[in-house]
């Protein structure tokens, strides 16, 4: 008589190696289903975005076939998640699910019921890291309360016994005698087709495992020598860009840390990039240990004060913003990166979140949203922190009075102005000195650049030093 399989059920966890769910069932000796359900509903509000579908849809190629390398396949199943898992369960008579657990505050309560519903069924149902580092249960403070500030956090982690060592994909997976039925991917309509406007993320991006893996082999060997220095310039490749890959689980926080300080331990001149790498890698726990502990982060301040800011409603503002059509080139180029590749670098990231909330006093939901549907690494922890970090509403949060002046900040990180040329084309003939701030050139420049303010690009929508002051008393505003 066959024995009775395993269920796995892929989330945002795909990928066979490092992954412990997937290793416990290996470990089994039983046939494995992998799985993956597509639930419309159970995120709710936060139901991935078009960018994230469309990631999604690679993502799960590249795992069907990595299976179908090691003699199995990915299952794909649709509807309520509970009940397709349920109902597969019956269907091969399955006697135990395995999964990565999530921090959502949705997901949260559904595994608990998930188990309960399960159990139900005679069906044993076990979660496992894999997603993090340090599970949040496991990192507190001295008094045994979850920490708020970024620096002894991340000194509690590096203190911490090294984060374990990642383990192989398995080179095969027993299947079942017979598969059940599966969805067509086609059928889910994860990418765009009339328009198709994924075009510039198909050149930018490889989903996946294997991508995922070439990405990390790059960073190791040809940027992190220069993190340190090349992370804040928009205009070179100095950053790993590995964020979707780990938002989907392609790859594992162990792997890249283990990687990362093999590498540097191999060429100590890259030891000051891994510093500054593994940091951000740290922030991004820290990220998810704020998400964890209050269930409230995206939706509101974390410090509840900030819930009283003064927003205003500015519709024509927003739209000059999400289209990058601020008249501010830096900003432009970042959200027209961003529609052009769903990705955007973290220092113009910096610089469009401040320009929102601190120039058009446009609440940083809005933005968050915004991210939320056209970043391929959007993620729920990530995306709320670093929305109120840059609010001043947050956990350890930027000082309210730090308004960055997005002319000074274009002159410093993309001094030659090659960043905004490649995104904002129309300036390209602007020199290095007027590209920044196109609205103070002599008009005889503009003019030899092709240029016509308000008509060829827009003036700016709002004056900065306005615009600072009119941001200052508002927070002063919520100060008293």
């Amino acid at each position: 008589m066959p024995q009775s399989p395993v269920i796995v059920w892929f989330r945002r966890d795909l990928r066979l190696a490092d992954h412990p769910a997937l290793d416990a069932a290996v470990a089994s000796g039983r046939p494995i289903i992998p799985v993956h359900v597509h639930d419309t509903e159970l995120g709710g509000k936060w139901a991935l975005g078009a960018a994230s579908r469309w990631w999604l849809a690679g993502s799960l190629r590249s795992l069907d076939e990595e299976l179908q390398k090691r003699g199995s396949r990915l299952l794909l199943r649709s509807g309520d998640t509970a009940e397709a898992l349920r109902a597969l369960a019956k269907e091969c008579n399955a006697q135990a699910v395995y999964f990565t657990r999530g921090y959502e505050p949705f997901i949260r309560p559904f595994e608990a019921s998930l188990k309960g519903a399960l159990g139900e069924d005679g069906v044993e149902c076990r979660r496992f890291g894999g997603h993090l580092l340090f599970e949040p249960e496991e990192v507190m403070n001295k008094s045994g309360e979850p920490f708020k500030v970024f620096t002894p956090y991340y000194k509690t982690c590096l203190a911490r016994a090294t984060p374990r060592q990642p383990r192989p994909a398995a080179t095969k997976l027993d299947a079942p005698a017979v598969w059940p039925e599966s969805d067509a991917l086609e059928a889910w309509g994860l990418e765009p087709t009339k328009p198709d406007w994924a075009g510039g993320m198909r050149e930018t991006w490889a989903p996946g495992e294997r991508g995922a893996e070439a990405r990390l082999n790059d960073f190791m060997k040809t940027i992190m020598r220069g993190y340190s220095d090349t992370r804040n310039l928009p205009d070179v490749s100095g950053t790993s860009r590995l964020s979707p890959y780990l938002a989907f689980g392609e790859v594992s926080p162990h792997q890249i840390w283990h990687a990362v300080c093999a590498a540097s331990e191999a060429a100590p001149e890259g030891r000051k990039g891994a510093e500054s790498y593994l940091r951000e890698l740290i922030w991004r726990e820290f990220s998810y240990q704020l998400l964890f502990h209050h269930l409230h982060l995206p939706e509101a301040a974390f410090r509840p004060e900030f819930n009283a800011f003064p927003w205003t409603q500015n519709e024509q503002g927003l739209e000059a913003w999400r289209r990058g059509r601020t008249g501010y080139p830096i900003v432009d180029a970042g959200m027209r990166q961003l529609w052009e590749t769903g990705w955007m670098h973290n220092r113009v990231r910096m610089i469009v979140a401040s320009f929102l909330i601190k120039h058009l006093l446009i609440d940083w939901r809005e933005g968050k949203a915004w991210f939320w549907d056209t970043l391929v690494d959007a993620d729920l922890a990530n995306n709320a922190a670093s929305w109120q970090w840059v609010a001043g509403s947050g956990a350890d949060a930027a000082p309210y009075f730090r308004i960055f002046n997005p002319t000074l900040q274009s002159e410093k990180f993309d001094a030659e102005g090659g960043y905004i040329r490649r995104f904002v084309p129309e300036l390209t003939k602007l020199d290095s000195k007027t590209i920044h701030a196109p609205w103070l050139a002599a008009p005889a420049a503009l003019a030899r650049a092709g240029v016509r303010l308000g008509d060829t690009y827009p003036m700016p929508v709002v004056d900065h030093a306005k615009a600072r002051a009119a941001a200052l008393a508002a927070y002063e505003r919520v100060k008293k």
